[in-house]
């Protein structure tokens, strides 16, 4: 399953794409030499697919995008952070279940 309902979110995209986002939106730090991030990523993917229209479902890499993971105090990979008008709003560390991600989106 493709997953073009999961952006691709970096530090230059993040306040346009994520903060200002009217949905709900879910961000996921991964990173790709993470074992754990690699099983919650087909989770993410198809919650996502689930969600259109509802929420957002973005991806960022830690590597890739240090400036944002460092604004948000991500110190382990996987987190997922749920960002509400440009806030967040709750946040998971490690592994987790698409249905525990949809309950952190309050849907």
């Amino acid at each position: 399953m493709a997953d073009v309902n999961v952006l691709e979110i970096n530090d230059l995209n993040f306040e346009s794409e994520v903060l200002k986002s009217s949905l709900p939106f879910l961000l996921d730090f991964g990173a790709v030499w993470c074992g754990p991030c690699k099983a919650l990523a087909p989770i993410v993917d198809k919650l996502a697919n689930e969600l259109k229209g509802k929420a957002r479902v973005g991806k960022l890499d830690v590597d890739d995008s240090p400036a944002t993971a460092a604004k948000f105090g991500i110190r382990s990979v996987p987190t997922v952070l749920v960002f509400k008008d440009g806030k967040v709003a709750s946040q998971l560390v490690g592994m987790t279940t698409k249905e525990t991600l949809a309950k952190l989106l309050g849907l």
